[in-house]
């Protein structure tokens, strides 16, 4: 009897995958929010607190039991959706990151409609007109990105559009709290912009070696002998295949957003998850520091999962394999 076969069983074979993953990932954060430096009662009471308060605060916050008390008790809040509460605020860690979550989702989104194209239109491009002008152009300005940190692609957007060159866009994000922000297209702009440049070039570089690859294959050949456009070729022919080594290399950047994005939000002060889990990492807030890592870490595995399942879509050989 064939047991997990076909493309619904290398699905949940990739789901049992991510779980265990995922649990790893758990005693990792854990594990590592455990070792910092600092203690969280003294953070939350101030310098001048008396060690008696400071030992009734850590009973209160369960601080003083052992670790793998906390931590079966953390991950088994998890698993029901409780994630605690921040020590910080004193409110359910759903709360507190709630709001940023939605903030940063949409900036991430963004973001990946316009990189996501874009790239994949210079990496095509490009191979069609390998060894021109425009692929020697596109492949040093896309290294020479590659090689920029988003920090330092975030201060020289501040620098030329927001301050000492022009003044076309704010130089920082001030959101008011409850708003959504689409409401605020002009303060998008520069993170978004950072963003896009931070994957772009990876994606486009991938996407330019597949499809050399592809335009030199048999059945590229074929279409241009049958009599077909060179775009038509390009498009229809070309490009489905050439994309499909490219997925993976768009979920590590999408997943790179969602990582990345903690830089770029600090740098134009953008309430999303990265100034959040920059104020909880200040204030000792463990709890919300322990969320936001296993979110990433839950979007790494999503994103990887959605890739391999789209990259087994569109290659007829790998779908074969699977039967």
């Amino acid at each position: 009897m064939r047991i997990l076969r076909g493309i619904p069983g290398f699905v949940v074979r990739r789901l049992l995958l991510g779980v265990l993953t995922l649990w790893v990932a758990s005693l990792v954060i854990f594990a590592a929010t455990q070792a910092l430096p600092g203690d969280a009662a003294r953070s939350i009471l101030g310098r001048n607190a008396t060690p008696e308060s400071l030992a009734d605060l850590r009973q209160q916050l369960g601080l003083n039991r052992p670790v793998v008390e906390q931590y079966t008790d953390w991950i088994g809040g998890v698993l029901t959706g409780d994630f605690g509460t921040s020590l910080a605020a004193a409110l359910p860690v759903t709360e507190v990151i709630g709001e940023r979550i939605e903030y940063s989702a949409f900036l991430m989104l963004i973001a990946a409609i316009v990189s996501i194209p874009l790239a994949v239109l210079i990496g095509a491009v490009s191979a069609r007109r390998r060894d021109g002008p425009f692929d020697h152009t596109m492949s040093i300005i896309t290294l020479a990105l590659a090689a920029l940190p988003e920090f330092v692609v975030g201060i020289a957007f501040v620098v030329v559009l927001a301050t000492t060159v022009f003044h076309v866009f704010p130089a920082v994000t001030l959101i008011d709290p409850g708003v959504g922000p689409w409401h605020y297209p002009k303060e998008l702009v520069l993170p978004t912009l950072t963003l896009v440049i931070a994957v772009t070039p990876y994606i486009a570089r991938i996407m330019r070696a597949s499809m050399v690859e592809i335009l030199e294959s048999d059945y590229v050949e074929m279409a241009r002998l049958k009599g077909l456009s060179e775009r038509l070729v390009l498009w229809r022919h070309a490009v489905p295949n050439g994309i499909a080594p490219t997925f993976q290399v768009i979920a590590i950047n999408l997943a790179f957003l969602a990582g990345g994005i903690v830089v770029v939000e600090y740098v134009f002060n953008y309430p999303g998850i990265g100034a959040g889990f920059v104020d909880a990492v200040r204030s000792r807030d463990m709890p919300v520091v322990q969320a936001l890592s296993l979110l990433i870490a839950a979007i790494y595995v999503v994103l990887n999962l959605l890739a391999d399942v789209a990259t087994i879509l569109v290659s007829p050989r790998l779908r074969t394999s699977l039967k």
